[in-house]
């Protein structure tokens, strides 16, 4: 008797492939919440931890596959994927493939595609946390494409983390993964470089993180971002209690006061250029927000 045929509906067997730090977490999880698990990798030794606590190693791809009516790919790129399930041959048909390795739209489109002429269902997702943190109820990952088959394994992708369905277009997942991803690098910057202005001051990063995420961020941030999301779906902003001169004003003091205390100063005069392109477009007495109008556009060449 196989592992599909044993295992009970809320016990689904499922296959991972592919054991990196994240791969680990994902099978070892599955393990952990009564899943019979098959596991590949191209180097079988990354598994020998997986198959001591009761995972069973496959000897090649189509194997794996066979192995489960669910194969979740966690590696690299599509590249990768379609490198991996190449020898899959017929083992696809009939399976799901859960695809949660990083990518473009259009590569999570031309996997969909790819998939539905082997005869396999597909999902593509993506996993918005670190590997430690899988299996938590709260961490999410994100999944695009059939609503019947997201639905049909729901309970299986919930093992892993809170499972949010984003819309049947298969490029949802990476668009918003790049899009939070974008978010989460541009805060970062932000917090270090706004750290190492007042570093020049001998201010401590612990002392600064205190005032800056302990208040400025959730108090000031969140809460604004949060109230005006309205206007930026009705492109409304009204300069009432501020205008796009008037932040252009502070960028110019935020630039010249990184030049003069002696540090980078290439991000806040991009954010200057910015909102100077925000005013030429026509965008002068609105508020800052409307530089989501100049966001929406592709950059300008030179």
């Amino acid at each position: 008797m196989t592992n599909q045929q044993s295992a009970s509906p809320q016990h689904q067997s499922v296959t991972v492939v592919g054991l990196g730090p994240m791969g680990l977490a994902l099978a070892g999880t599955l393990l952990e919440h009564g899943h019979p698990t098959t596991v590949w990798n191209r180097t079988p030794e990354k598994a020998d931890t997986l198959v001591t606590k009761g995972a069973h190693r496959a000897e090649t791809i189509a194997e794996a596959v066979y192995a489960s009516p669910v194969t979740i790919m966690c590696l690299k790129d599509y590249e990768t994927m379609y490198a991996v399930l190449g020898s899959a041959g017929d083992a696809l048909r009939g399976r799901v493939l859960v695809n949660l390795n990083s990518g473009t739209p259009s590569e999570a489109h031309a996997a969909a595609g790819w998939a539905t002429e082997r005869g396999a269902d597909y999902l593509d997702g993506a996993i918005m946390v670190p590997p430690p943190l899988v299996g938590h109820p709260e961490s999410v990952f994100l999944y695009s494409g059939s609503r019947d088959v997201f639905d049909a394994h729901r309970t299986t992708l919930a093992s892993m983390g809170d499972p949010r369905y984003l819309g049947s277009d298969p490029g949802l997942s990476v668009l918003y993964n790049a899009a939070l991803l974008n978010m989460m690098y541009a805060t970062m910057n932000g917090f270090l470089h706004a750290t190492a202005l007042v570093g020049t001051a001998n201010v401590s990063a612990v002392t600064f993180a205190e005032l800056a995420l302990g208040w400025f961020m959730p108090s000031v941030m969140d809460s604004t971002l949060t109230e005006q999301a309205p206007d930026l779906d009705s492109g409304n902003y009204p300069g009432d209690l501020g205008t796009m001169e008037m932040n252009l004003n502070a960028l110019e003091h935020i630039t010249r006061t990184c030049v003069e205390q002696g540090v980078h100063s290439d991000q806040p005069r991009l954010m200057q250029v910015i909102a100077e392109q925000a005013i030429a477009e026509g965008y002068s007495g609105k508020n800052y927000l409307a530089v989501f109008e100049v966001f929406k556009k592709a950059t300008r060449t030179p």
